[in-house]
């Protein structure tokens, strides 16, 4: 008896079906971003919030503006799909903006702009630019988290080049207020989110701010046996600790391997894909690496549905992004 043959592509999502096409295509481009980025609203006004919305077309074609205008009827404004995102006066083609969409959410370990470059014929700059804006669409910090609870493992890392390719004075960054290495925060909920926190140096009162404003007393947490936990660690319910330095990394259910698994899988991104990321922008890529990881049940259309809708109300421009304003110096 012949075996069932499996249909072409029928892991596809609908947007993973659809993605190619807006990639390639300017007003497949359009219609896909409004498509995502109204998929739970349905079209509204970015202005007043209103739904009484119509396409701008000509009365003798049928055809859409050239410059794929909405009209809002309560406030009378017009609009784009770009209008109140991330993307907003981008002189980028949405079909790029589309790609770097795709590739941002897709890529397990993250996608350089050089690549984007290569494969858009964008600048490099703009290809950065692009990405920087789409990193800052993957933060959620413009919305009331809910602290994370049950069972939260935590760890520190150190990000930064290799100690024996820095001058002597720079080495040994894992020495409390060390130069060299930039420390790296992590409070990961067993079965649940992810966030990580870029600190200047790792003392115990940074460490006790970062899980009071993260974590819920109610929790069990979970640590190496680095000695300022046992210190920031008494509010909460429960605190557990693996002693690394006795080479032990599992007891019962103590463990920190969740933790270690997401800076693993951030440093092959940091090192692997991009290479060399400086302190001033480390904190969106944490972002990013976060947004995947939080939505990790998701397949990979959902996700740059998400993505879109994340980008939504919320602008970048090149000043806060290169740090020359107080906004982003204190970022």
């Amino acid at each position: 008896m012949a075996k069932a043959q499996h249909k072409v592509a029928e892991a596809k999502s609908g947007i993973v079906a659809a993605l190619p096409r807006a990639c390639s295509d300017e007003t497949a481009a359009v219609e896909f971003l409004e498509a995502q980025r109204w998929a739970v609203t349905g079209p509204c006004c970015p202005h007043c919030g209103g739904v009484q919305v119509y396409q701008m077309k000509d009365r003798t074609t049928g055809e859409r503006n050239k410059r794929f205008l909405w009209l809002c009827r309560d406030c009378g404004k017009q609009y784009t799909a770009r209008t109140g995102t991330v993307f907003e006066d981008s002189r980028i083609p949405l079909r790029h903006w589309c790609y770097g969409f795709w590739a941002a959410a897709a890529s397990k370990k993250g996608i350089s702009s050089q690549q984007i470059q290569r494969m858009t014929g964008l600048s490099y700059k703009s290809a950065l630019f692009m990405m920087h804006r789409i990193r800052f669409a993957m933060a959620n910090d413009f919305e009331p988290k809910p602290k994370l609870s049950g069972i939260v493992e935590a760890d520190e890392t150190y990000v930064g080049g290799r100690e024996k390719n820095k001058p002597l004075s720079q080495r040994n960054a894992k020495n409390l207020g060390g130069k060299g290495k930039v420390p790296v925060f992590a409070m990961v909920q067993r079965g649940g989110d992810v966030r990580s926190i870029v600190m200047d140096k790792v003392t115990m009162a940074n460490l006790r701010k970062a899980l009071l404003g993260n974590v819920d007393l109610s929790t069990r947490i979970m640590t190496d046996s680095f000695n300022l936990y046992g210190f920031v660690g008494k509010p909460f319910a429960r605190h557990d600790f693996v002693n690394h330095n006795a080479e032990e990394y599992v007891r019962g259910d103590v463990t920190t391997n969740t933790v270690e698994g997401v800076f693993s899988l951030l440093k092959r991104g940091l090192y692997g894909t991009f290479h060399s990321v400086s302190k001033k922008h480390l904190h969106r890529y944490l972002a990013e690496f976060d947004f995947r990881y939080n939505t990790r049940k998701f397949d990979d259309g959902e996700r740059a549905g998400r993505l879109i809708r994340n980008a939504n109300g919320k602008r970048l421009t090149y000043a806060e992004q290169i740090g020359k304003t107080a906004e982003a110096q204190s970022a």
